[in-house]
């Protein structure tokens, strides 16, 4: 059991630490998104002339912070149906029910992983995007078309927060299962390697 609890412990101090990480980094990505969207206002509306590459470069940045953040709304929880029928029910079928909903969650999550690395580096992560380009030269004298795997690979990450967080969610439920719920700290979206 204290094997069970550690291990706990260890997941959710590598979850919040990694995901506090993914909500600064997807913060980021959300305010650029933003600067790139009021560059394409001022040329389209005030200089008269509409960029190519901001709506592909917005939509770039929408899915990394979606990806980066995913796992923090996720462990935060809140599925409200969910919630009201499990507070129906006793306590153990309470964490009964969780952990069954968590199993399905893990099944799902891994076929949706092998889709995304078949994405990533299938057919469609080979071809670069319409108007994207980056310096492929420190002169920045020759450029090339951003792989769309960059962008897909945004689902990947997501996925693997999905994935780590559900981890964790299993194991706390197994714990309180086996009676020891009283040993797990809350989950916090304070805790980020012990500078709380």
């Amino acid at each position: 059991m204290q094997v069970l609890i550690a291990l706990s412990r260890l997941f959710a101090l590598v979850n919040a630490s990694a995901l506090t990480m993914g909500r600064w980094l997807g913060a980021v990505c959300i305010l650029l998104m933003v600067v790139i969207i009021l560059t394409q206002v001022f040329f389209r509306y005030v200089v008269g002339l509409g960029l190519a590459w901001p709506e592909e470069a917005s939509r770039f940045l929408m899915l990394w912070s979606a990806g980066l953040m995913i796992g923090s709304a996720y462990r935060r929880g809140g599925f409200v149906a969910i919630d009201l029928l499990a507070a129906l029910l006793p306590r153990l079928l309470q964490h009964f029910l969780t952990l069954v909903l968590f199993a399905l969650a893990m099944i799902i999550l891994w076929k949706a992983w092998q889709i995304g690395l078949r994405e990533v580096g299938g057919l469609a992560g080979r071809f670069g995007t319409d108007s994207l380009n980056v310096p492929t030269s420190w002169d920045l004298s020759s450029w090339r078309k951003v792989p769309k795997s960059w962008q897909m690979a945004s689902m990947l990450v997501g996925i693997g927060a999905l994935i780590m967080v559900t981890l964790e969610l299993i194991l706390r439920e197994v714990i309180a299962l086996l009676g020891r719920a009283d040993a797990l700290p809350p989950i916090s979206d304070q805790v980020v390697l012990g500078s709380e």
